[in-house]
């Protein structure tokens, strides 16, 4: 895929667009148990606005759209969307992040609307613990919504898994088996700092390394090479019918290869996941600009995209990065996973 450069000649061709700051669980890593304020409705871009950016960024290079929450089911008439983008010329891969919740009752539906392949979070195969870190989540619906996908034909099935340790940490093993039997990619992202002060602990953290070494006690991972694997690095077991990726944004992070923007649900693009630079586009797109003034906007976050980030598991700066209580430190909900 070809695009755009920024100013540290990464090609930038992959939009993530969220749609929704809201959420049909409360996972306890990701925010309080009373849930967050929701952004006001009139705050949230609207389906044509997003689908303007969309067409706009496709102009200049834009060739992979994810489309993410919040839970993006939970927003109505969601397949439009789909459909709507999936008609933007230039537009060539387009996927949706899910917690699996809603998808026995949309997979078909978002198929037939374009959606290709499906990212769905799950964070423990175990009923009553899925309960436990989701706040009242029905593991059973999730279960049924990753068959319904498979039925509908969106694949590969990609299953992300955060494991932290004293809580789900015992259930590495269990989410590498799968791949043996089925053919998913059982992907495990280190821990990040969003979400509530008092759950993201640097003991909590596991590194990809790590996770590695656990994995590997089922037996020898050899590396697997995936088209557009984006920052995971994929390996398999012997005979295996599916993939094990690592994703490690803290321990050993992939800024140089680093190929996206976020869109928040609000209209804010943002350059990278763990900086503060937005540029809000709603203005703009509610004020009358032209095209053209969209496209500087969009390009103008291109060129302010950070070489990479400098956290670290041992820097002090990471507690600092939960600990503030102003909305400048947007929990993951509102950016996009």
């Amino acid at each position: 895929m070809s695009g755009p450069k920024d100013n540290y000649q990464r090609i930038i061709n992959y939009l993530r667009v969220s749609i929704t700051d809201r959420c049909n669980l409360r996972c306890i890593y990701c925010m309080p148990s009373e849930g967050l304020t929701p952004i006001e409705h009139k705050e949230i871009l609207r389906y044509e606005e997003i689908v303007r950016i969309v067409r706009i960024a496709a102009g200049i290079g834009v060739r992979k759209v994810r489309i993410t929450g919040g839970e993006p089911l939970v927003r109505k008439n969601a397949t439009y969307l789909i459909a709507s983008i999936r008609n933007i010329g230039g537009i060539e891969d387009l996927s949706l992040t899910t917690n699996g919740i809603l998808l026995e009752q949309y997979a078909k539906e978002l198929a037939e609307a374009g959606l290709e392949r499906v990212n769905i979070s799950l964070d423990s195969l175990r009923p009553d613990r899925y309960r436990e870190i989701t706040r009242g989540g029905d593991i059973n619906s999730v279960l049924r919504g990753i068959e319904a996908a498979e039925k509908a034909g969106l694949r590969p099935i990609k299953i992300n898994m955060v494991p932290i340790r004293g809580l789900n940490s015992d259930e590495i093993g269990e989410f590498a088996k799968m791949t043996l039997k089925v053919p998913y990619q059982v992907r495990f992202i280190e821990f990040m700092p969003f979400g509530t002060e008092d759950m993201w602990r640097p003991e909590k953290f596991i590194s990809a390394d790590e996770i590695k070494s656990i994995a590997e006690r089922i037996g020898p991972l050899t590396p697997a090479k995936l088209g557009k694997s984006g920052p995971a690095r994929y390996f398999r077991f012997d005979g295996a019918s599916g993939v094990v990726g690592f994703i490690s944004p803290l321990s050993n992070h992939f800024c140089g290869e680093c190929n996206r923007l976020r869109l928040t649900a609000d209209g804010k693009l943002r350059p990278c996941l763990f900086s503060e630079t937005e540029i809000d586009l709603k203005p703009a797109l509610r004020g009358g600009a032209p095209d053209d003034e969209i496209r500087r906007l969009i390009k103008l976050s291109i060129e302010v995209k950070p070489e990479g980030h400098n956290i670290r598991i041992q820097n002090t700066e990471l507690r600092s990065l939960i600990k503030n209580k102003d909305d400048r430190r947007r929990q993951m909900s509102r950016i996009g996973g």
